[in-house]
């Protein structure tokens, strides 16, 4: 940021107000571990790189638990069948035992 002089602003940091990080470096979040912690349970998850590119992501664990729950499956594939529009359909699903062909050696 600067000002119309072309010399760079002086922002005044609120100590009550810190810019929030949400991205350390690997070296930083193994030094600052406690922070980073502290960081992710109050303001969100937190981005730890590695050479520049996001490695890892510190989230609260009910944020996880919250991500995990929405993406984990419900009901097995049986049932997935039996609750498709195509179950009264009059589709044949069922397979003739197969066992293989005779050929000549």
């Amino acid at each position: 940021m600067s000002t119309k002089q072309g010399r760079p602003s002086r922002r005044k940091i609120d100590p009550e107000h810190p810019a929030v990080q949400k991205e350390w470096q690997l070296q930083e979040a193994k030094a600052r571990f406690s922070e980073v912690f502290r960081m992710a349970r109050e303001r969100g998850p937190q981005r730890v790189t590695k050479h520049g590119r996001t490695a890892v992501v510190v989230l609260p664990a009910e944020e996880y638990e919250r991500l995990f729950r929405s993406k984990a499956h419900q009901g097995s594939l049986a049932q997935f069948f039996a609750n498709s529009p195509l179950a009264g359909s009059g589709i044949q699903l069922d397979r003739q035992r197969d066992f293989g062909r005779a050929i000549d050696l």
